[in-house]
């Protein structure tokens, strides 16, 4: 359906606007991109986005914004994970080795470990209404969070564990971790936000391990964090 010019410039509005959060203008962008082509191409090009549904522009007299169908794509088509340092790797298991026979403990060094690592706000569930996270305070470091009644949505997202089984359960996007896109979420205060989570089992526990964050999120870096917490959780649990 995109050309690959298309593709390429929407892949670059995504990258700009993920790091900067920043509404994306053509001049900055053929400037910073190298797309080999005139600032008005690209506008042209944008223009022919927003018609299929690909951007968004939040004023008229604003840059560019992607949209969910944007980043939807970009997850099923476009996205590259980059593979976890090794020595952030060593770093989290080494915090999480000492509590392997006490599971509400190790799932709760597992939610400080990685939303140390993706800055976002992490939560993970235990089968039994058990609910523990880490990082509220980072969602005010992103804007989308920095409307009260979003703050708020996302507190009581944390605090009710019936909702998010519901989101686990409901979501059918993405392979061994899944992705839950904005209105995907069910939550009109949220609708710019994102939730990734995948399930794990460890012994006789059975839970969801999970990301809250802004839609813009660096998802080739959230992702594998999110899939590795997984599999300490599994590892380092399953005596339980």
């Amino acid at each position: 359906m995109l050309t690959d010019r298309q593709i390429q410039l929407l892949k670059a509005v995504i990258r700009e606007y993920t790091t900067t959060s920043i509404p994306v203008g053509s001049v900055e962008i053929v400037k910073k991109y190298n797309l080999k082509c005139s600032a008005a191409t690209v506008r042209n090009e944008m223009a022919k986005l927003i018609e299929l549904g690909f951007l968004d522009m939040l004023h008229t007299s604003s840059g560019r914004v992607p949209t969910k169908n944007a980043y939807r794509f970009y997850l099923d088509e476009l996205m590259e994970e980059e593979e976890l340092p090794v020595l952030q790797e060593v770093a989290m298991k080494q915090r999480l080795w000492p509590n392997r026979f006490h599971f509400e403990k190790l799932l709760r060094e597992s939610v400080i470990s990685l939303s140390d690592m993706t800055k976002y706000l992490a939560i993970a569930t235990i089968d039994d209404g058990f609910v523990v996270h880490a990082g509220a305070r980072n969602v005010l470091d992103n804007k989308e969070f920095w409307e009260i009644d979003v703050a708020k949505a996302a507190l009581m997202l944390i605090d009710d564990y019936s909702l998010l089984e519901r989101i686990f359960q409901s979501v059918p996007y993405g392979g061994e971790v899944k992705v839950a896109l904005e209105d995907e979420l069910g939550m009109e205060n949220l609708n710019r936000c994102t939730m990734l989570f995948t399930p794990y089992s460890s012994g006789s526990r059975k839970g969801y391990i999970s990301i809250l964050g802004p839609s813009r999120m660096n998802y080739g870096v959230v992702i594998p964090a999110v899939r590795y917490t997984k599999e300490l959780i599994e590892e380092l649990g399953e005596s339980w």
